[in-house]
């Protein structure tokens, strides 16, 4: 398994770990995760930056899932499936460095690996629309 594949990973379980302890406890669950998992310093570093980026960037990429996500709100969602558009759609947005194409492709592959029968598919969809919109938004703004 890849550097980055082993750290989208362990970053979907500290997101999912920290939508089941809930905020309150954030820090100290997120802590105490880290401690449970060696991994090499790579997998780590990456791992941290994509939960960190989430929990800053929170507000916003729940906006764009909840736009995304037709007929659905966010606590009818998933966990999994949630903590899953939530690692994407940061890695969308901050990460120009990643290609989208690899970005859906391993999203999928989570949602596939550790969601529902039908989680992959309304990842795609999803993570498809928030990418197009999210690409609009960059060539916009490159445009000023």
């Amino acid at each position: 398994m890849g550097t980055r594949r082993a750290a989208r990973e362990l970053a979907l379980q500290a997101l999912y770990q920290l939508d089941v302890a809930g905020e309150e406890e954030a820090d100290a669950g997120l802590a105490l995760f880290w401690s449970h998992f060696e991994q090499p310093p790579e997998v780590q570093r990456f791992a941290r930056e994509l939960v960190e980026g989430v929990r800053a960037e929170r507000a916003r990429i729940d906006r764009l899932i909840a736009a995304s996500a037709e007929h659905w709100r966010l606590p009818r969602l998933s966990r999994v499936d949630l903590a899953v558009l939530r690692l994407a759609t940061f890695e969308l947005l901050a990460r120009p460095d990643i290609p989208t194409a690899v970005t859906l492709d391993e999203a999928i592959e989570l949602a596939r690996r550790f969601g529902g029968e039908d989680s992959a598919a309304f990842v795609n969809g999803v993570l498809d629309h928030i990418a197009r919109t999210a690409a609009g938004r960059v060539k916009a703004d490159g445009a000023e």
